[in-house]
């Protein structure tokens, strides 16, 4: 068909990432292929295709001959494909390391600098400053750049002034040598201005020494009176401000010299020095800023004229405020001038970009101010103004579709107020809402953002709600005397539920509903996280319900998956059952089932109701009165959670294994049968009493609590059935590497509140037990900390059991009824689906390559017997995100290889007794990733003959030195074989002369 639409189609084959078409050998022949090509479009073609397959297949041997091939085309091509060569440098820098015989590939295209094409010296100059990374210190390119430089060609010089640019940031050496030389060339009368302009940026590399950076400084501030030309002012402060940063001791000098240049007439010189400003106050540099210098500074202010500068100015501020011993010295000594000008700036309404700038400095003033109690006084003031201010910048920028950023920026701020000031936070709710809320049309960006906001505000407020108490709330004589119970923690978003649930429902009854879907997620979202823990109201369910007639089938499942997250499983059923009837795929109708199965569960759990029940009759303000008792409910949950793994088992792909969920599922179905278990022993206290013989079997065993008879046995096995589902959730915790934060902090509490309930059952069955488990996180998000809070009312619970003596312990049913009670509390929390079991925001693979290889997957390796066996490992990793930053990145992976006796040689009677008793050799090596490269050897030592099983585990260790289990697992059997000479070699005759010689 190509022919006939007028395509253009490659002449090679242009899937080969698709690693499972394709190896790395086969794509590299498929695009040697294209190298050979008599079309020049096709090499071009080929050639920048290396970038990719670099980053597919990241392996040295694969890098080193890709980059022989490119060296070779680079000198026998024309300059197209030279050019084409240097992007590919450019853009592997990453992998130039990799080149294992690096002279051999700089030799190759040195050969280019003897051409009469200056053109192509230039690309080869330029190519050298590519790599400088791998060759800094190659005398010969120093000395040919350097004769570069002398060239009568412009392009050929300004590739000079690149690659000096480059090697000048890696070498040390060539800095020093270079530094008169460019210094002479600046001050040369025959160079061109332009020509001085590219030199004087490779300056700032020059700070390798103190000497050399001092020499440096010299230079660039005599050449400011003597070139004060607005290009070269510009270029030469930028340069010193490069040089500063890096050494710090410079600081207060460039300092004073931006201060004069401050007052200078031009605006384009003005406008670099403020930047300068900001970029020395970054974190590093900042420390080094004199006192006078951010009076001197703020005093300056006047000299900015126009809004860009204005807004400059106050960029350098908010980071100055961003650094405590600066924003104390602010607040100290310039607070006066500081709200001074920056009410200036937001009266003028007529530039939001400034004025919200400005509400970001005070912001940050008064978020530092009020968590620090000596300046409270100071920040009063400053709140006063914020508070005056901040919902009129909130209204004219939430109108204008080209003031997103500004509003972000408002937004943000408040929300960064609001962690400091709970109070400030409740008028900010109030604002946000009233602004949201009224029947003026926003554009459909800002709008997301004042949603946005709002989830991040009633975040904070959750997260103060389910806050643990604190010490001295818990041990109040008077509290615990008179039984007053705390006062509760109140989200003051629940107040502005019925606002946001109107918004909600005017937007899904509009016909351009499907132009607002991220704006109904948001705020679906945030009905869901304001009523975490709650009841849902009958209005709220039934707004819900109209969202399955007017939305698509992804968004619906985006807020099934929210509402599962936050606890509300309910409407996560109701959801869940009506997308499933209607996807057409096969996986995704099984996996919505399972997700189905496991909401209705949980419905169970919660409120003591089948769905279909609660479905036909939902109760409309409060939850009704479970009907099942807690044995049936534990029953019926178990049963679906069973039935959920056998969905998931079924939507579960070689591709999506989903690995992380089946094993959550298990942990949890087990977790459930463990507390049908605890209830099975209450009930059978009452029908299976001691028997006779208890006491004296007591006293025979030493367990004195053994007189209790088939309770104590039970218990204990409660526990061991505990501390494995404890355990269980250890090694999910360890296997998760590429899991977000809140997934982690799940399994820490659920880990926790396994731990604590064994450790209650362990009080009561054991004489004397152990110290109780040390909760090490509290919960970060809102759904975490809920769930860590029920994990807190069990710890106030075990004190309702009898108070004894550890010789004098009894197990009665006022213990059992404890035990019963926290069951309660655990079925009756929501359980909060980690996120992990929905999304993969980032993936870490790593794919192994093992040598030596069997010829067939049923064939063992052959190794001589007495000799040892060289493993080599080679591999790969490979990482993806979603997200900007990842959660954890691979320090290093740890390889542990271990080799166990399968089948041992057959033995004769008398070497029985030789044979050792410890066959297993276990060998570890930690190795570090050189850009996303790894390599490895063993050498395994064969003790004697038979067949051994060698497996290869990898491990990941991240930046923080945690070892997690999530790597590949690699096995092949090996077999010895045995000497020939030794099985030849019968044991001699007694007949047999002593001198008498053999013929074989």
């Amino acid at each position: 068909m190509a022919h006939l639409t007028g395509t253009r189609v490659s002449s090679f084959n242009e899937s080969f990432l698709n690693e499972n078409e394709h190896d790395s050998n086969a794509v590299l022949m498929e695009l040697d292929k294209g190298l050979r090509s008599a079309k020049q479009g096709i090499q071009c073609e080929a050639i920048v295709r290396f970038p990719r397959l670099f980053e597919k297949y990241p392996f040295p041997i694969l890098i080193n001959s890709s980059f022989i091939k490119l060296a070779e085309f680079f000198v026998s091509g024309s300059n197209l494909l030279r050019f084409w060569v240097l992007r590919v440098c450019q853009q592997s820098e990453n992998h130039l390391d990799k080149i294992l015989n690096i002279d051999n590939f700089v030799r190759r295209i040195f050969m280019v600098m003897h051409s009469n094409d200056p053109v192509a010296r230039a690309l080869l100059l330029r190519t050298l400053g590519a790599v400088s990374r791998v060759i800094p210190e190659k005398q010969q390119v120093h000395h040919a750049i350097r004769r570069a430089l002398d060239s009568h060609d412009t392009v050929e010089v300004e590739a000079a002034i690149y690659a000096s640019s480059c090697f000048a940031a890696q070498s040390s050496s060539f800095a020093i040598s270079m530094c008169a030389k460019i210094s002479d060339m600046i001050e040369s009368l025959q160079v061109p201005v332009p020509m001085k302009l590219l030199l004087i940026p490779v300056l700032r590399h020059m700070h390798h020494e103190a000497t050399t950076a001092s020499l440096v400084s010299r230079l660039c501030m005599d050449l400011l009176p003597k070139y004060p030309a607005q290009s070269f002012v510009v270029a030469i402060i930028d340069t010193l401000t490069q040089l500063s940063s890096r050494t710090l001791v410079g600081v207060p000098g460039q300092l004073d010299v931006l201060l004069d240049f401050m007052q200078d007439l031009r605006t384009p010189v003005r406008i670099q020095v403020l930047r300068s400003f900001n970029e020395l106050a970054g974190r590093q540099s900042v420390h080094a800023w004199p006192k006078p210098v951010i009076e001197a500074l703020i005093g300056r202010f006047e000299l900015c004229t126009n809004s860009q500068e204005q807004f400059l100015f106050l960029s350098i501020l908010l980071k100055l405020s961003e650094c405590p011993l600066t924003c104390q010295q602010l607040l100290r000594d310039h607070r006066v001038a500081l709200l001074r000008l920056c009410i200036q700036c937001i009266s003028k309404l007529d530039d939001y970009t400034t004025a919200t700038q400005a509400m970001a400095v005070l912001s940050v003033l008064v978020a530092f101010g009020l968590k620090k109690e000596a300046y409270s006084e100071q920040v009063e003031e400053i709140l006063h103004m914020v508070n005056l201010h901040m919902e009129g910048l909130l209204l004219c920028t939430a109108k204008r579709p080209e003031c997103t950023r500004d509003l972000r920026r408002v937004l943000t701020y408040g929300i960064r107020i609001t962690q400091a000031n709970a109070e400030f936070g409740t008028s900010f709710i109030e604002i946000v809402t009233n602004t949201l809320g009224d029947k003026a049309a926003y554009p459909p960006a800002n709008a997301e953002l004042m949603c946005e906001a709002l989830v991040g505000l009633c975040e904070h407020f959750q997260l103060r709600k389910y806050a643990f108490s604190t010490a001295e709330e818990l041990i109040g004589d008077d509290a615990m005397e008179t039984d007053e119970p705390l006062p509760p923690k109140v989200n003051p978003m629940l107040a502005r539920l019925p606002l946001i649930l109107h918004k909600l429902n005017t937007i899904i009854d509009q016909e351009s509903c499907e132009q607002q879907l991220r704006t109904v997620e948001i705020l679906s979202a945030l009905v869901l996280q304001t009523t975490m823990g709650c009841y849902l109201p009958q209005k709220v369910v039934q707004c819900f319900e109209k969202c399955l007639g007017r939305l698509n089938c992804w968004t619906l499942y985006r807020i099934a998956r929210t509402a599962s997250r936050y606890g509300h499983h309910y409407v996560a059923a109701h959801i869940y059952t009506k997308v499933s009837q209607i996807v057409i795929s096969d996986h995704m109708h099984y996996f919505l089932v399972a997700l189905s199965q496991i909401s209705q569960a949980e419905c169970i759990l919660n409120y003591g109701l089948e769905y279909a029940y609660m479905r036909d009759n939902y109760a409309p303000k409060a939850a009704p009165e479970p009907l099942m008792p807690l044995m049936k409910r534990l029953e019926t949950a178990s049963n679906l959670y069973q039935q959920a793994l056998a969905s998931l088992r079924a939507c579960s792909s070689p591709q999506h294994p989903c690995t992380f969920q089946l094993e959550y599922l298990k942990i949890r179905a087990q977790f459930l049968q463990t507390l049908h278990l605890a209830v099975t022993v209450k009930n059978a206290q009452v029908i299976v009493p001691p028997p006779a013989i208890a006491g004296s079997l007591a006293q025979n065993s030493r367990d004195y609590l053994q007189k209790f008879g088939h309770v104590t046995n039970q218990l204990r096995k409660l526990v061991k059935a505990l501390k494995a589902c404890e355990e269980t959730y250890a090694r999910l915790y360890k296997s998760s590497f590429d899991a977000d934060h809140v997934t982690l902090e799940f399994l820490e509490v659920a880990e926790f509140q396994c731990a604590l309930f064994a450790h209650i059952i362990e009080s009561i069955c054991y004489a004397t037990p152990p110290e109780p488990p040390v909760f090490l996180t509290t919960g970060d998000h809102p759904e975490t900390r809920y769930f860590a809070a029920s994990c807190q009312r069990m710890e106030q619970m075990q004190k309702n059991l009898p108070q004894e003596p550890a010789n004098a312990k009894t197990i009665s049913n006022r213990h059992l009824d404890v035990i019963i009670a926290q069951i309660e509390i655990i079925t009756k929390t929501p359980l909060c689906l980690p996120r992990y079991f929905f999304q993969i925001l980032q993936s870490t693979q790593i794919k192994l390559s093992v040598s030596p290889q069997p010829r067939s997957a049923t064939e063992p390796v052959n190794v001589q017997s007495g000799s040892n066996l060289v493993i080599k490992v080679e591999g790969v990793l490979q990482h993806f995100s979603k997200q900007q930053k990842h959660f954890r990145r691979v320090e290093s992976v740890q390889l542990s290889l271990t080799s166990q006796l399968i089948t041992p040689p057959p033995r004769s009677s008398q070497d029985m007794p030789k044979q050792a008793a410890n066959d297993t050799v276990t060998l570890n090596q930690i190795v570090k990733p050189q850009r996303d490269f790894l390599s490895g050897s063993f050498l395994l030592p064969i003790s004697s003959g038979g067949h051994f099983q060698v497996t290869l585990e990898t491990f990941v260790v991240d930046e923080n030195g945690i070892t997690w289990c999530t790597g590949p697992k690699s096995s092949m059997v090996v077999r010895v074989l045995e000497d020939p000479t030794k099985q030849g070699a019968p044991t001699p005759s007694t007949s047999q002369a002593v001198g008498q010689t053999r013929r074989f």
